[in-house]
């Protein structure tokens, strides 16, 4: 005997036979354990990030102490680690690294933003005229290839010791790469994504800070990424020769003159840390660009 055919209301279901609340909770469950599992590699990738500095850093220390304590090398080519750290206590405490840093810095980043505010208009102008291109380019070519070293020598004599020649210092070696860096970012925006934009009514300011700028901000980024990091190169070539009385560039020359290795190390391990904390002023930075636009 064949058995009925089955209807559209032998199938449907009853509605005491619908899924109840407890059917549904495997669901809940996948959710909160794919989150669980995005937590636990989102931390996984942070100690990654973190791990590998640290174990090269501790690497590099062993080395240091094993050569300075073990490796019979003289306290005037390498001083130990424990000398390094007593001389940069003793500088800390005394207030001498404190106020020389904020000099340094002061130097570093008005330098920095002098160079950013002259760089950004001048890349635009380049890659926006050919006029422009053709009058500036061959000099601004000219005038990265002279060593700021060079330069230096000139604005202590122009403008005498002092900050002021410093901030100059510093602009000028900071400029090039952030006016490359926006006339690349500029270049490269899409020109039929600017003809839409242009259809669309957007001219003049309005082009430049809702188009044009976005587009552009990554390659600007990262100009001011390296830019200001490379700026504290900046501030220590011009105190060397225009202010050699402050700042971290005038311990190093008085480190050197007195043959103080112990004191010149924990000057370097300084600057290396304000370098590090300006890359990841940059970090966040770049973090704070993408969030707005």
């Amino acid at each position: 005997m064949r058995g009925t055919p089955a209807t559209s209301e032998h199938i449907a279901l009853k509605p005491s036979e619908e899924l109840a609340p407890s059917d549904k909770a495997p669901s809940i469950e996948v959710e909160q354990q794919y989150a669980k599992n995005s937590l636990q590699w989102r931390t996984m990738q942070r100690a990654f990030a973190i791990l590998p500095p640290l174990i090269l850093g501790m690497i590099l220390l062993l080395a240091w102490y094993a050569s300075a304590v073990y490796g019979h090398v003289s306290s005037v080519i390498l001083p130990a680690p424990a000398d390094v750290f007593s001389s940069l206590v003793d500088g800390i405490q005394s207030g001498l690294y404190w106020n020389n840093t904020l000099i340094t810095i002061q130097e570093s980043l008005l330098g920095f933003l002098l160079a950013l505010a002259i760089a950004l208009p001048i890349g635009y102008g380049i890659a926006k005229s050919r006029f422009l291109a053709n009058l500036l380019q061959p000099y601004l070519a000219a005038g990265q290839a002279v060593p700021a070293i060079v330069v230096s020598r000139f604005l202590f004599i122009w403008l005498g010791s002092g900050v002021l020649p410093v901030i100059v210092i510093c602009m000028l070696v900071v400029i090039f790469p952030l006016i490359v860096n926006t006339l690349f970012g500029v270049q490269s925006i899409d020109h039929e994504l600017l003809d839409a934009a242009r259809l669309e009514g957007a001219t003049g300011l309005s082009l430049l800070f809702y188009i044009e700028f976005p587009l552009a901000l990554p390659a600007i980024l990262a100009a001011v990424r390296s830019g200001l990091t490379l700026s504290i190169t900046g501030a220590i070539v011009g105190e060397f020769f225009c202010n050699p009385d402050k700042g971290l560039g005038a311990l190093v020359q008085i480190a050197s003159s007195q043959y103080n290795m112990p004191f010149l190390f924990a000057t370097i391990l300084i600057l290396a840390l304000l370098a590090a904390i300006y890359y990841s002023a940059t970090r966040l930075l770049v973090k704070v660009a993408k969030a707005i636009y």
